[in-house]
């Protein structure tokens, strides 16, 4: 049994190298006419699963087409785990994304200054308020969304956790961290209690930026049930999120690494699901949650070296608690 398990670290490690290699070439990544890198992750193989891509405006939800998934194969013979009946990649999921963070460090995600933009009115304080506004980040990663959040408004205190104990450890020894700002912390949300770290009723907003999509659909709506629990009434749950179509969903697609519909593991061994507003309301109106807003999103995105054209999609959500 041992053997097999090393096998297949093995073989995760090996597929992990080839996607760095793909990821450094020197190429040139045009968005709407800005310029950043795309790492292979998200760009190979997407010309296959796009079909009839037009030019889109980042958050111009008219001009979104549908766009079909083309299934190439069947759900991936993902290995369970027997205690859970979980895969395999869920069931260590906390390793894989420490193991993501050792490597990766704070370098891997470019700082979030786009929250400030799109929900600023969520973080400031206003003359109404007694309190400073307390934030829970859920999934802090690095803090690439907690740290420039402090920055832009100094009187916000914040919870954060991750359930990756070196994401932890990295948000510590960032040299904007004070304890007297933030408590930061290690937690698996969709297992632990949360309110055994946060007072109940005690959050004003809850952000949920590109970390609900690395758990199991099995385990979301316990997730959203934990936040429901330390946020205050009228409290907000801030949502950012991959869609279904997006092109890295394309290329996990016709490598044929579904766990699950719209569910996937990476080459590094993390997990990502995309989602469907439909999917994405049901889950939240279970919860006991009100729908303020939700929009999808798209932007189209060229990759001269590949030749390739491939479309960016996400989700924009808040919800708030009656």
């Amino acid at each position: 049994m041992i053997f097999y398990f090393y096998c297949f670290e093995i073989v995760l490690l090996v597929w992990q190298v080839m996607e760095n290699l793909l990821s450094t070439t020197n190429s040139k990544t045009t968005i709407n006419t800005v310029c950043r890198r795309v790492p292979a992750i998200e760009m190979l193989s997407s010309s296959i699963f796009i079909k009839g891509a037009i030019p889109t405006v980042a958050g111009d939800r008219r001009n979104c087409p549908q766009i079909p998934i083309i299934r190439t194969g069947s759900l991936a013979s993902a290995k369970y785990d027997n205690d859970t009946n979980e895969p395999y990649f869920c069931r260590k999921s906390a390793n894989y994304w420490d193991k993501f963070y050792k490597r990766h460090k704070n370098k891997f995600f470019k700082n979030r200054h786009y929250l400030e933009k799109d929900w600023g009115n969520y973080f400031s304080v206003t003359d109404d308020d007694v309190n400073a506004k307390v934030l829970l980040e859920v999934g802090c990663g690095a803090g690439n969304s907690l740290f420039p959040l402090i920055a832009a408004y100094p009187k916000l205190f914040v919870h954060a956790c991750d359930f990756s104990l070196q994401a932890v450890t990295l948000v510590k020894s960032h040299s904007n961290f004070s304890e007297a700002q933030i408590n930061v912390f290690l937690c698996d949300v969709a297992n632990d209690d949360l309110t055994e770290k946060v007072l109940p009723s005690s959050v004003d907003v809850v952000t949920l930026i590109f970390m609900l999509s690395a758990v199991s659909p099995n385990k979301m709506l316990s997730v959203v049930q934990n936040l429901k629990d330390v946020l205050k009434p009228n409290g907000h749950i801030l949502f950012r999120d991959y869609a279904v179509g997006d092109s890295a969903q394309g290329k996990l697609e016709n490598k044929n690494q579904m766990i699950s519909d719209n569910f996937y593991f990476r080459g590094d061994g993390t997990c990502s699901f995309y989602f469907s507003e439909d999917f994405l309301s049901s889950l939240f109106i279970r919860a006991g949650f009100n729908i303020v807003d939700m929009n999808t999103y798209c932007r189209q995105m060229e990759n001269r070296f590949h030749n390739i054209s491939v479309q960016r999609r996400w989700i924009r959500a808040i919800f708030s608690k009656p």
